[in-house]
């Protein structure tokens, strides 16, 4: 519930929902029964959202504890980086 708030209260995703709902939706129109659809669809689509963006974290997590597992992480961030200067470099 917590993620839910703090993503419902974003200024960014305020104003996301108010420039893409009324593309979809004919907000004149709409009843109370069809806004309270509406409500409950945006909330169960953001706590969708948030859940699978938690588990996602959590297997990470899990799957970077050993000490092998960070040190391939460090070596291909690491790796990541040598080729990004290694490209600047070329292209100047």
């Amino acid at each position: 519930m917590q993620g839910f708030l703090i993503s419902a209260s974003n200024p960014k995703v305020i104003l996301f929902y108010i420039a893409f709902l009324p593309t979809f939706v004919d907000l004149e129109r709409l009843g109370g029964s069809a806004l309270a659809l509406l409500a409950g669809l945006t909330v169960a689509g953001l706590m969708a959202g948030l859940c699978l963006v938690a588990a996602g974290a959590a297997r990470a997590r899990r799957a970077l504890r050993s000490p092998r597992a960070q040190r391939r992480l460090n070596r291909g961030a690491g790796s990541l980086m040598i080729g990004a200067g290694a490209l600047l470099i070329a292209k100047s």
